[in-house]
C-alpha cells in the first residue's frame, strides 16, 4: 500500500530484503544492472537501489519530486548511489541522459536498465522548451501536463535512439508501463472511457498502457488481447536472459513470451486479483468483482462494459458468490499487509480487506 511521502511514511515501509527481485537474479547470470528514476520502495539504507540488486542507481528514493532545480527539495535529494547530487537539468530530461549512460557504457555486455520515469506525476512543473509547444490550450494546469508528457516521449525516444545507434535494439527487450491509471484531479489526465483513477481498483486505475518490444523476435504492431499483468513482467524477462527460475520463486507472473509469439494460443491468466488497502477486486474471465472502501461488492462483465457502469451484482448472486470464494481461496495464502498509512489506526482507519481470510506468513506455491 501507498506509505505516503518520505516524513510521513509508515516507518515500516520497504520492500522486505527477504524478497528476491528482478536485478538481483539478472545480476547472479552476469548482467550488468542499472536503475535511473523513482525509487519508492523504503528509505532504509538496506532497503534502497544499491543492496537490491542495482550495480548503480541515480534518482530519488521516495514517490514524487520536483522536476525543476531546487537547492532543498522536502521531497528528498536527487541521489548517484548513494550520495546526494546537485541537478541543474530538467529532471524528465537529466534521467533521459542517465539512462543514455548507462546503455553506453554498458554496450559489450548484458544489461538490465530500470528507468522508471516520476512524469507525469505531481508536481506539475515544466520548461518554457515543452510549453512552448502547447500554447494554444488555454487551461494552464491541462497545457503543463502536455509539456510534461511531451518531454517524457522525447526522453524515451532518446533512449530508443541510443539503443539503435549502437545497433542494439534487435537484441533488447523492452517494456513500456504505466504504474497505474490518472489521478485526474490533480494533473487533468484522463482515463475515458475507464471509470475510477489512480489509488482505485476500477479500471480507470489499474488498466493502463503496456508494449512490448524485442525487434525480430515479436511480431510488430500487434495488440493482444488477453488479460497480462505488470507482474508478468519479472518472469518474462528473466526467461529471456536465460534463466530458470528456481523452484522455490512464488511468483504470480507468467513468462508471456510463448503467448506473445503465438507458439502457446491459450489465456495467460484465467484469473487476475488485486490487494490495495482497504480495496480488492479479482477479474475472472469478462467478470469483475470490486471491493471499495466501505462499499458493498460490485460485479461488472468488462466485455460488455468496461466503465464499470452497470453493476450485475444483485442479478447475479451465484457468479457474485463464485468470484468472491476464489478470491478469498488466494488472499487466504497472502501475508497479512506489513504497512499502511502512518497514522491510519489512529484515525480508525484499518488497512485490511474485508471480509479478512485466513493469513498464512507466507504464500503457499501455485
Amino acid at each position: 500500500f501507498n506509505p505516503g511521502p518520505q516524513g510521513q511514511d509508515n516507518p515500516d515501509f520497504g520492500l522486505p530484503p527477504t524478497e528476491t527481485v528482478l536485478p538481483e537474479r539478472l545480476k547472479s547470470i552476469g548482467y550488468a544492472t542499472g536503475m535511473v528514476g523513482k525509487w519508492h520502495l523504503g528509505f532504509k539504507p538496506e532497503m534502497q537501489p544499491v543492496k537490491r540488486g542495482f550495480d548503480e542507481f541515480f534518482g530519488f528514493l521516495g514517490g514524487a519530486h520536483s522536476y525543476l532545480p531546487s537547492p532543498s527539495d522536502q521531497r528528498g535529494s536527487i541521489l548517484r548511489g548513494t550520495e546526494p547530487v546537485a541537478e541543474t537539468e530538467y529532471l524528465t530530461e537529466a534521467l533521459a541522459r542517465e539512462a543514455v549512460s548507462f546503455i553506453a557504457r554498458h554496450q559489450r555486455e548484458p544489461f538490465f536498465l530500470y528507468l522508471p520515469f516520476n512524469a507525469v506525476h505531481a508536481p506539475m512543473q515544466a520548461t518554457e522548451k515543452y510549453l512552448a509547444r502547447f500554447d494554444g490550450i488555454a487551461d494552464t494546469k491541462r497545457r503543463t501536463f502536455a509539456a510534461m508528457l511531451s518531454a517524457l516521449d522525447d526522453a524515451v525516444g532518446a533512449v530508443l535512439q541510443k539503443l539503435r545507434e549502437l545497433k542494439l535494439e534487435e537484441n533488447t527487450l523492452i517494456f513500456f508501463i504505466s504504474d497505474n491509471g490518472g489521478p485526474t484531479p490533480q494533473t487533468t489526465s484522463r482515463n475515458n472511457p475507464l471509470r475510477g483513477t489512480k489509488a482505485k481498483v476500477l479500471e480507470g486505475g489499474i488498466r493502463v498502457p503496456f508494449m512490448v518490444q524485442w525487434k525480430g523476435r515479436l511480431p510488430a504492431g500487434k495488440t493482444y488481447s488477453k488479460p497480462v499483468i505488470s507482474l508478468d513482467i519479472h518472469p518474462t524477462a528473466f526467461a529471456a536472459a536465460g534463466g530458470n527460475l528456481p523452484g522455490e520463486a512464488k511468483l504470480d507472473g507468467i513468462d508471456l513470451l510463448p503467448y506473445l509469439t503465438g507458439k502457446n494460443t491459450k489465456t495467460p491468466h484465467d484469473r487476475l486479483y488485486w490487494r490495495f488497502g482497504d480495496q480488492c477486486a479479482i477479474r475472472k474471465g469478462d467478470w469483475k468483482l470490486v471491493r471499495l472502501r466501505g462499499e458493498s461488492a460490485q460485479l461488472y462483465n468488462l466485455k460488455e462494459d468496461v466503465g464499470e457502469k452497470n453493476d450485475l451484482a444483485s442479478p447475479n448472486p451465484e457468479k457474485l458468490k463464485e468470484l468472491q470464494a476464489d478470491y478469498d481461496e488466494w488472499n487466504a495464502d497472502l501475508m497479512d499487509p506489513r504497512w499502511g498509512r502512518a497514522g491510519a489506526r489512529k484515525r480508525g482507519r484499518r488497512q485490511r480487506l474485508a471480509p479478512k481470510g485466513r493469513r498464512n506468513p507466507l504464500r503457499k506455491p501455485d
